[in-house]
């Protein structure tokens, strides 16, 4: 089974505040600290898996900047076979339908049975590219996965929910998003990690898709950022008898009553 895992290269895996241009509120993605996105590590591991359990291979699909090559390279670390990076100054400033149409050239260049996602990146966390690129593939897609069992053409899941979960079916191929809890990461040895630079990565422009200035033009434009308030400590109060009627009172002051 071919198993496609996607791999995005974040500015702040580190957990340090992310650096934004001034000019354009871009996020910056060439520091030191940039690289694998953690979301997409259950991923990555599930697809290794499913491609090592039916003798298949697991292929790294990733769109940056150049410095997200090192994002491949770690993702080739966790077992994948082969990587695959489009990169283009044209997609400077991608939104998630750009990101989608890119991303859905490059897959659907060969043949796959899965395509295996997070359920949405640390930096933009729109969580709606990977439903996207599902249409743009024409194959149905099966999100929020907690747990994933491929049987022949079909893939079962556990999909989470507030109160459980529901059981999806659907056929393949498809394209899935999965859970923080689907699979345990690897930690990938240093031998795996010297292994992984010599594994097959093909680089890929606009050009080799076929796409053009339109076809990555965003729709989306960011025009300002601004530092979220910090959270107040929260009232406390010491009466009991008092309570009632000091939650009824905020809810007032809300307009919620």
């Amino acid at each position: 089974m071919d198993v496609v895992a996607l791999a995005k290269h974040v500015p702040n895996v580190s957990g340090n505040p992310p650096e934004i241009a001034e000019a354009d509120f871009r996020l910056r993605r060439e520091h030191a600290d940039a690289g694998l996105d953690p979301s997409d590590e259950p991923s990555l591991e599930l697809a290794v898996r499913i491609a090592e359990e039916t003798g298949g291979e697991a292929t790294v699909v990733s769109m940056g900047p150049e410095q997200a090559v090192k994002t491949v390279w770690k993702a080739l670390a966790f077992g994948a076979h082969r990587g695959v990076l489009v990169t283009d100054d044209a997609l400077a400033g991608a939104d998630a339908l750009v990101t989608a149409r890119v991303l859905a050239a490059a897959i659907a260049r060969r043949p796959f049975d899965l395509v295996i996602a997070g359920v949405e990146s640390t930096d933009g966390a729109t969580g709606t590219m990977p439903m996207t690129l599902a249409e743009l593939l024409q194959v149905p897609c099966a999100t929020f996965a907690r747990r994933v069992s491929v049987e022949e053409r079909r893939v079962s899941i556990e999909r989470q929910t507030a109160s459980g979960y529901d059981v999806v079916e659907c056929d393949l191929p498809a394209v899935l998003t999965v859970t923080l809890g689907a699979a345990q990461p690897r930690y990938p040895s240093l031998r795996e990690t010297i292994q992984a630079k010599k594994k097959p990565l093909e680089r890929l422009t606009l050009a080799d898709l076929e796409l053009d200035a339109d076809d990555v033009r965003a729709t989306q434009n960011v025009v300002a950022v601004e530092i979220a308030p910090e959270r107040h400590a929260g009232e406390v109060v010491d009466d009991v008898s008092e309570a009632l009627e000091r939650i009824v009172g905020v809810l007032r002051e809300a307009s919620l009553l």
